[in-house]
């Protein structure tokens, strides 16, 4: 089996690709996307996008924020809704945003059967290792998915003292393979690993049966996901090694804009096959 193949992306046929023996090793990489309204999402859902994730991300590429940190539950209810109705194939997953899972397994309950319930996503996810696993197991005994993160966890970028690559050195390295297991004993069915050596992701991705969703952890990971803005190169100074500007978006939209302001100014737009004469 191959993401190609499939039909609408569900976890269970997911994890039937992690166990399939592999032929050839690019047609099982899954290929995920932040999205955060109907117009981008639907454009990355045509493509075949297989994960179209709603990170609170949306904090900083959205709203202008330093970090995620601000970002609420019903900022992320509605802008998953938005990308929900765009997806014919992907998976949709929302971020459970900082202070709405934490304090106790119940609480996260809520947050989550909300998500689910108004914005139509398919899975939540939520930062944090072995310290959540209760958490992810009270989800996920009551029939909700749940995606796990760890490695750099943007929530945290307080205590990790900014976002910094994680795991590099033996005893950070084994907690987050500690974390990965632990996760996936609870029963996260997808996790992303974020900001680690690449042969940490490796060594967690052969380890664990959950797929590994890597950004900024190397080639190694089952899928990669990169933040929508980044791919599109729209803001250029954003220009982290784990980056890759598949388009200089920056550039042309200011192109675009400066050339619609000219045809504005000098009168040239509209043209009369933009106007309705009677």
């Amino acid at each position: 089996m191959t993401t190609a193949t499939l039909g609408r992306v569900t976890i269970p046929e997911l994890q039937r690709l992690k166990s399939a023996p592999i032929t050839t090793e690019p047609q099982r990489r899954l290929v995920a996307v932040t999205a955060y309204d109907y117009t981008f999402a639907r454009l990355l859902d045509q493509c075949g996008v297989d994960i179209l994730l709603v990170g609170d991300s949306l904090g900083m590429v959205i709203q202008g924020g330093d970090n995620t940190l601000s970002v609420t539950l019903d900022e992320m209810i509605y802008h998953t809704r938005a990308v929900a109705r765009a997806a014919q194939r992907a998976l949709v997953v929302c971020d459970l945003p900082f202070g709405s899972f934490q304090q106790r397994p119940e609480l996260a309950l809520t947050s989550a059967v909300r998500v689910l319930k108004e914005s139509g996503a398919h899975a939540v996810k939520l930062e944090g290792g072995r310290v959540m696993a209760e958490t992810v197991h009270f989800l996920v005994a009551r029939g909700i998915p749940v995606v796990g993160h760890i490695g750099l966890t943007p929530q945290s970028v307080h205590a990790l003292g900014g976002f910094r690559m994680q795991g590099r050195d033996r005893a950070s390295a084994a907690q987050l393979l500690e974390d990965a297991q632990a996760l996936v004993e609870a029963g996260a069915s997808i996790i992303v690993l974020e900001g680690m050596p690449m042969p940490l992701a490796q060594r967690i991705t052969r380890t664990v049966p959950a797929i590994t969703i890597g950004i900024g952890a190397g080639a190694a990971c089952d899928g990669q996901v990169l933040v929508l803005y980044d791919l599109l190169g729209l803001d250029e100074r954003f220009q982290p090694r784990f980056v890759k500007h598949y388009l200089a978006g920056a550039d042309l939209v200011r192109q675009a804009v400066a050339t619609f302001a000219d045809e504005v100014r000098s009168g040239v737009f509209p043209a009369p096959e933009h106007t309705v004469m009677e």
